[in-house]
């Protein structure tokens, strides 16, 4: 009998010891687009703190339906929901950070930097307008190199995605024609082209196929390299993709002007702004089933902001202000409370 008693508080004290395992890691789901940066974190803040994140890189709108299905911690979207969506979903959102969408091609004797494109010329070649590398659009702009005449190959996301929401928001912006015959969304129907999944599967397939063009974060252009181009911005100047233009895109943002900070960044002024730059946003539930989970998530997304700023920079992304932080901190206290009501992030926890 005694044996018995000692078998089975041994049994009882293993299933303990794997419920804790198995609650400190943290599931999220969603934006391939934050993925590189988010790993990165994910990866120094197991060693800090013990507690893992099991992320899946599924797209914007993978992650948002995971998270209104209450299957992850958290969902992850590069296409913010509107107010009245988050309402109807009990959901509360913040941006984590921001980065550049980037034309991705793989041409003969075209080496990183070296094309330049404009938005007009860009939405022509995914309209199918422009079906060749020697056109007199692109030649144009690109006077001291040599273009062949090979046919453009286009590449371009096949899931629901909030990378295709800014990169189509943008050409929208800049192209009557783009936004009268497909629009802006994180899917549309693309007049021609191979859709890939993710962010992934756009760089492999530019990566892989001559005469391509995508669109991918810049950090896949950079761990993949990638022939990425310069573009033409709002001023009429030409800018590379650097952390320094995806800041200056950024400068200008009023986060607080809309529900759940939901500001897109594409086509902004400034004469060094990157054109195509982007935020990624977290999807948390106000009311949450399990809100000390919740609360250490919230922990590992303050560590994000504290902690995270170098590793970010490291993979050309843009830290939140320090100010947006700060409001984004206060909005965690007053929205995202437990069933007492006490909130899940805070002095109290």
């Amino acid at each position: 009998m005694n044996f018995l008693k000692t078998l089975l508080a041994s049994a009882a004290m293993v299933m303990v010891s794997w419920t804790a395992a198995s609650a400190a890691d943290l599931s999220g789901a969603g934006s391939t687009f934050v993925y590189p940066v988010l790993a990165k974190w994910a990866d120094q803040y197991k060693k800090e703190t013990n507690i893992g994140l099991n992320y899946q890189s599924i797209g914007s709108g993978g992650g948002i339906k995971q998270i209104k299905a209450k299957t992850v911690v958290f969902g992850a979207t590069d296409a913010p929901l509107t107010g009245k969506d988050l309402d109807e979903s009990g959901l509360a959102q913040f941006p984590i950070v921001m980065g550049g969408i980037v034309p991705v091609v793989n041409v003969e004797g075209v080496k990183p930097g070296d094309l330049v494109l404009d938005g007009p010329t860009l939405a022509g070649i995914y309209l199918g307008t422009i079906k060749k590398w020697s056109d007199p659009a692109i030649a144009k702009l690109n006077p001291d190199l040599k273009l062949p005449s090979t046919a453009i190959a286009l590449v371009h996301r096949a899931d629901a995605s909030g990378t295709t929401f800014n990169f189509t928001y943008y050409l929208a912006a800049v192209s009557p024609d783009w936004k009268s015959k497909v629009g802006t969304n994180t899917a549309v129907q693309w007049p021609a082209g191979l859709g890939a999944k993710g962010n992934e599967g756009v760089a492999n397939n530019v990566a892989q196929t001559r005469g391509s063009i995508g669109y991918v974060e810049y950090a896949y252009a950079k761990q993949n390299k990638l022939t990425f181009t310069r573009l033409v911005n709002k001023a009429g100047k030409t800018v590379s993709p650097t952390a320094e233009s995806f800041q200056a895109g950024a400068a200008n943002a009023d986060w607080k002007s809309q529900p759940g900070y939901g500001v897109i960044l594409a086509n902004q002024p400034g004469d060094a702004s990157w054109p195509i730059t982007a935020s990624t946003w977290i999807l948390v539930p106000k009311q949450p089933r399990d809100a000390a989970v919740l609360g250490e998530a919230l922990k590992f997304f303050a560590w994000s902001y504290s902690k995270g700023e170098e590793s970010a920079k490291a993979l050309d992304y843009i830290p939140m202000p320090a100010s947006v932080v700060a409001d984004i901190e206060k909005m965690w206290a007053a929205d995202i409370k437990d069933p007492s009501g006490k909130p899940v992030y805070g002095p109290t926890h």
